[in-house]
């Protein structure tokens, strides 16, 4: 009986004391240690790291099952985090909004997370990052599609062989004489045993064919060019009528009155007379699709420049201007055409725009050191990262040797045909002495290095 009694003091005894030792809301875990208190073990990202932008979230990693308590207590540099969740023993805030070189601090407050036991946190816990700088938006890559629906597969074929060459290899160009020939290309076979692997034609003449001189109907020269491999270009000096009801033409500004400015409202006479224009190229255009030939086309060309009467009144009527051809090509069933721009210097205000444009072309002459050919191409790359850039026409210019080491790695360069030039007498623009500093690169693709394109 006595032991019995004594046995049950003790265990009273024993409960009033460990009643006595603990705190209100605290745990024992078995062991004599208390599990209430909230040990951050780990957090994501890391003290003081910095971090990507694009980083997702932040987490934070406790030694027990948490719940959000007060979800404004957890706050991102002061104020509460829009986006924060809880599973086990990780808290999860979404990143968002996240600046370039910027510090933050997120803070869990006192009371902001409990235990499955409803044990409040009774210490702040904060976490300090920051963001790198921000990297540049990455360069379009360069198109492989045209800008024309359903483009041709010659055509497709054309501008896919720019495209893998491009700044690897250049591709030699010459232009016709006046119109409707390859006598320049000829000239340059005759210096060099080797023909350019381009030929521009114009359609210059085109108010006048068909004549016994010049037929642009007749398309022999066109395919035999193609048929030996050769890549076929044309461009267009747009002659309209000097005044109104006059049978001599014009392109230049000061020997034409015609206006640009009505030429793109419908109804109007000089409207009449560029759809009229536009509609005899287009059936030219199409008889060389009827035959498989894709034609390199630059219309409209050095349009800032304001020598032409298509850039007489500015940018806007001269785009206009460009759209009213694209789509009425188009409307015609014209797919065989890579639409080359010609730019200027400063005249981004003209740039008809992307979905119109394939390539960009430059115009230069009289420049005859490389590094300036060189910051003329490397300007135009900064303005269009995402086109192929042509050295479209040069004349008197650095070699192509010297330009390319110097960094101007053209799609293509074509001198400009010299009218009065034998082979023995000297080239205007580019004599044998550039053809043949030209051939002997081995990044110089001549006509006969051309694949079949067909």
């Amino acid at each position: 009986m006595v032991m019995k009694n004594i046995k049950l003091f003790i265990c009273i005894c024993t409960g009033i004391f460990f009643a006595a030792c603990s705190s209100p809301g605290e745990e024992d875990n078995g062991n004599g240690n208390n599990n209430s208190e909230f040990v951050l073990l780990s957090t994501t990202p890391t003290q003081n790291e910095v971090v990507s932008l694009t980083t997702p979230q932040t987490t934070f990693t406790f030694n027990k099952n948490i719940q959000i308590a007060d979800k404004n207590k957890i706050t991102r540099n002061g104020s509460p985090v829009a986006n924060v969740s809880a599973a086990e023993k990780i808290l999860t805030i979404v990143n968002s909004g996240l600046k370039a070189e910027t510090n933050y601090i997120f803070t869990i407050g006192i009371g902001a997370i409990k235990d499955d036991s409803n044990n409040f946190n009774q210490k702040v816990f904060t976490l300090e990052f920051s963001t790198e700088t921000s990297e540049p938006e990455p360069e379009p890559g360069i198109s492989k599609d045209l800008v024309m629906p359903n483009a041709s597969p010659q055509a497709k074929k054309v501008y896919l062989f720019l495209l893998d060459n491009y700044e690897t290899k250049i591709i030699s160009g010459a232009m016709a004489k006046v119109n409707w020939n390859t006598e320049e290309a000829d000239r340059v076979y005759r210096w060099t045993g080797k023909f350019p692997a381009l030929n521009c034609f114009d359609f210059i003449h085109h108010y006048y064919s068909p004549a016994n001189w010049i037929d642009y109907g007749n398309t022999a020269v066109v395919e035999d060019w193609w048929n030996n491999k050769g890549l076929v270009a044309a461009m267009w000096h747009w002659n309209v009528p000097k005044s109104s009801g006059s049978a001599e033409r014009a392109f230049y500004t000061n020997e034409t009155t015609f206006d640009i400015t009505k030429a793109v409202q419908a109804g109007t006479a000089e409207n009449k007379q560029i759809m009229e224009d536009m509609d005899i190229i287009a059936g030219y255009l199409l008889a060389l699709q009827n035959k498989n030939i894709p034609v390199i086309w630059r219309p409209l060309h050095e349009a800032s420049g304001g020598w032409f009467w298509w850039g007489a009144k500015g940018a806007e009527p001269c785009k206009k201007l460009w759209i009213i051809m694209f789509d009425y090509f188009k409307s015609k069933g014209i797919n065989n055409l890579i639409w080359v721009w010609t730019a200027e210097a400063n005249d981004n205000a003209w740039y008809p725009g992307d979905a119109y444009v394939d390539l960009i072309g430059r115009d230069i002459y009289n420049k005859t050191t490389a590094s300036a050919m060189a910051t003329e191409y490397k300007n135009l790359k900064k303005r269009y990262p995402n086109k192929i850039i042509a050295l479209s026409e040069c004349g008197n210019v650095a070699t192509i040797s010297s330009q390319w080491n110097a960094g101007a790695q053209w799609s293509w360069f074509m001198p400009w045909y010299d009218f009065n030039a034998t082979d023995e007498s000297k080239h205007q623009h580019a004599g044998k002495d550039f053809w043949e500093d030209a051939f002997n690169c081995d990044f110089v693709i001549t006509r006969d290095q051309m694949p079949s394109l067909k």
